[in-house]
């Protein structure tokens, strides 16, 4: 494997990072933080937790010498839409309570982040990637390609986190009702892309 190959499976990492699913799940937990710091680690979290899945079920492909097809994954789809359906809710729900007082932090929570991801890990380009991973021959290739993969994504999710904090930030000068307007769209958005990631793979 070429050092070009393994710089690609970062680039790669960074792009699957920006899928629509990813981006409107991480953007509606890490636009409940208080600070850029908390949105970025909302983003790792979930980067760690995309990774892992990846990582886990790569490393048994890799021991059992397994061949797969991208229908072994496809149901997982349906599940990340069901997942992205509770999140918006969720998050609106969130959104109508009455703000925290200045300087008072909501109580951070890494299973919320770390569990998607881990949900998303499979579902998407993420099951592409493995199945590419699959056909190479060498085993520590394989186990370096998936790392790399993970960094480049969870990169990605920190960004992802950073831009969907910017227009609710303390700093952003932008008013309470715009902020409280943006969280209601993300929601609402992460809520209708999952409903059609639902219908799209249900065969309705």
């Amino acid at each position: 494997m070429t050092i070009t190959t393994l710089l690609f499976a970062v680039v790669v990492g960074f792009n699957h990072a920006f899928e629509a699913d990813h981006v409107l799940a991480v953007g509606n937990i890490a636009n409940r933080r208080t600070s850029f710091l908390e949105a970025m680690r909302d983003g790792l979290l979930w980067g760690l937790g995309h990774t892992s899945t990846i990582l886990v079920v790569g490393c048994v492909i890799i021991l059992g010498k397994l061949t797969l097809n991208i229908g072994s994954f496809e149901y997982l789809e349906m599940v990340v839409g069901v997942t992205l359906v509770g999140l918006g809710f969720f998050r609106i729900r969130k959104s109508r309570k009455a703000h925290p007082e200045k300087g008072k932090k909501i109580p951070l929570n890494s299973k919320l982040a770390y569990s998607i991801g881990l949900l998303h890990g499979l579902a998407g380009s993420g099951a592409v990637v493995l199945i590419a991973m699959s056909e190479i021959e060498s085993s520590s290739m394989s186990i370096i390609y998936m790392l790399l993969f993970g960094a480049g994504s969870i990169f990605g999710m920190i960004i992802v986190a950073i831009l969907f904090k910017i227009p609710i930030g303390d700093k952003s000068g932008i008013g309470p009702k715009f902020q409280n307007g943006f969280i209601l769209l993300s929601g609402l958005l992460c809520i209708g892309y999952g409903l059609f990631m639902i219908y799209n793979f249900s065969g309705l």
